[in-house]
């Protein structure tokens, strides 16, 4: 094996070979000593070294104050050569205390050095102080100074790896838990991602773009978007790919798309996946070392398990679309019974997301909230029509008639299984229900009303006034406006009409998107 073999092998290489990415860093190394000497021979001694294609770079303290400071400031120092005898006996020993407890650094690796072997016992000062190499400064030739370099650096990148590795596999068993849920892919393919990289010792950036198979190569049509990324792409996950992912990179992403083929040479790896559902996904990701066969297999299986990811996501997402689509078919049906309410359902359902969004709620109950809303008139499929389209005033026979819609639609939803389905039952229920006790059916009061029920209560007596039915006509909106807050406290919560009057733009821009067609 060439000597150029060898170095490329521990990682090492001269200044020609594989010269290094201007995204790396190089690797920082401080000298702790008082003496002008060891600095300028230690330097000299490592100048031309390059580890996995990075340079190093000096840093100088002359005093174990200096040194912490100097940490202080580059927390992300790989090794310390530090002298224990400087500006005090123990300099460089209360130097490191502080360092691993202080700072808690427990990432840089310390080589201490000292030409008083007697002031600091070897094994004392190893197991209380932390050490990772004890040498006295007449050992340290050249030679075994690039040992003892290697050495270091190489633990300290294990350990950076190590870490990596734990905060992806966090994120991964944290999506794992909720893969289904709406933002939970993002999650699992970004803690892949991070574990992946820090398994290889990928020092590079890395992304994964997801395209639509028709616009993938496309400009004009659906972008390409960042699904996950690490280094400088770490922050841009749902971007447009074209706009945050590097030109040359993103020319091979492309290409990938375009023949739907993998490509990688000894340091980068561009692969290619798909779904049956027709999305496609590039992983780009580059080494600062050779990948080996094992990394290529590490590589592939990660392409095939976020695909069959994002394939089980998309299937669990589409039932749940096809199921929000017959429930507003069907309470969109019910409502067809009378030409003046047909996006009444709409309407309540966008005006009870917005509040709920207002409200802060979860993301869960954000899309559980709109649906059961668009529920909370189903008991009407049992009222007489001569009741439904009255265009007069009810009498006190078919008032009660009418109201019996809540509690037919709350025995309709109740007796079926799904969380959707019971929050559904509960809005039919309740949302005639008053915030004094003054409503129906059963004269809850307050938060004994369930907060779905209280906020379909309000945003559908807004949508009632402020549209035209049979029986009247629409409302001024100022006219809406004074009743609703008559009725703070009354008929509704208050702090429900705060918001919404806060907010008012927000729901006539909705009322105006979803606006009664004439005829």
């Amino acid at each position: 094996m060439t000597q150029a073999a060898k170095d490329d092998r521990l990682g090492f290489a001269d200044d020609t070979a594989h010269s290094a990415p201007a995204s790396l860093p190089p690797w920082k190394i401080l000298i702790a000593d008082d003496e002008e000497g060891v600095h300028r021979v230690t330097r000299l001694a490592l100048a031309d070294l390059r580890f996995f294609d990075r340079p190093l770079q000096f840093l100088d303290a002359y005093s174990g104050h200096e040194t912490v400071e100097l940490m202080r400031q580059h927390p992300d120092t790989a090794m310390v050569l530090m002298d224990v005898v400087m500006e005090s006996e123990h300099a460089g020993l209360l130097a490191v205390q502080t360092i691993r407890r202080e700072l808690d650094n427990r990432f840089v690796r310390i080589i201490l050095r000292t030409g008083q072997p007697g002031q600091a016992p070897e094994r004392e000062v190893v197991t209380r102080y932390d050490i990772n190499d004890y040498k006295e400064k007449t050992e340290l030739t050249a030679k075994k100074l690039f040992t003892v370099i290697h050495t270091g650096l190489s633990h300290y990148r294990e350990m950076l790896a190590l870490n990596e590795s734990k905060r992806g596999l966090e994120r991964v068993l944290d999506a794992t838990a909720d893969i289904f849920e709406k933002k939970s892919l993002p999650r699992f393919a970004q803690g892949a991602l991070e574990q992946l990289g820090a398994m290889l010792f990928a020092d590079q950036d890395a992304v994964v773009v997801r395209a639509e198979a028709v616009a993938a190569t496309s400009h004009n049509n659906s972008p390409a978007v960042v699904l996950a990324g690490t280094g400088r792409y770490a922050l841009h996950r749902g971007a447009v790919a074209q706009d945050v992912v590097d030109a040359r990179v993103m020319d091979r992403v492309l290409r990938v798309l375009r023949n739907r083929r993998s490509e990688r040479d000894d340091r980068e790896f561009i692969a290619y996946f798909s779904t049956s559902t027709g999305v496609e996904h590039v992983l780009y990701l580059g080494s600062s070392a050779p990948m080996s066969a094992f990394d290529i297999r590490l590589l592939e299986l990660f392409c095939r398990n976020v695909g069959i990811a994002y394939e089980n996501f998309g299937l669990q997402r589409e039932m749940l679309d096809t199921q929000r689509n017959v429930i507003l078919l069907l309470t969109e049906a019910i409502e067809q019974r009378s030409k003046e309410t047909r996006n009444h359902v709409q309407r309540v359902a966008e005006y009870a997301a917005t509040l709920g969004a207002l409200m802060r709620l979860p993301e869960h109950e954000l899309e559980i909230l709109p649906l059961a809303a668009a529920m909370h008139d189903l008991g009407k499929v049992a009222i007489a029509d001569a009741i439904l389209t009255k265009p007069g005033p009810l009498t006190d026979a078919e008032r009660k008639d009418m109201q019996l819609h809540a509690e037919i639609g709350w025995h309709m939803l109740s007796a079926q299984h799904g969380v959707i389905l019971q929050a559904g039952a509960e809005v039919a229920r309740q949302h005639h229900e008053n915030w004094d006790g003054s409503g129906y059916p059963q004269g809850l009061a307050g938060e004994d009303i369930h907060l779905y029920g209280r906020i379909v209560k309000l945003v559908d007596v807004f949508d009632a006034l402020s549209t035209k039915r049979c029986y009247k006509e629409a409302w001024p909106m100022q006219q809406v406006v004074d009743y609703l807050r008559q009725e703070s406290g009354r008929q509704f919560e208050p702090r429900l009409v705060e918001l919404l009057l806060n907010n008012l733009d927000r729901f006539l821009a909705i009322k105006a998107q979803y606006a009664e067609e004439p005829g």
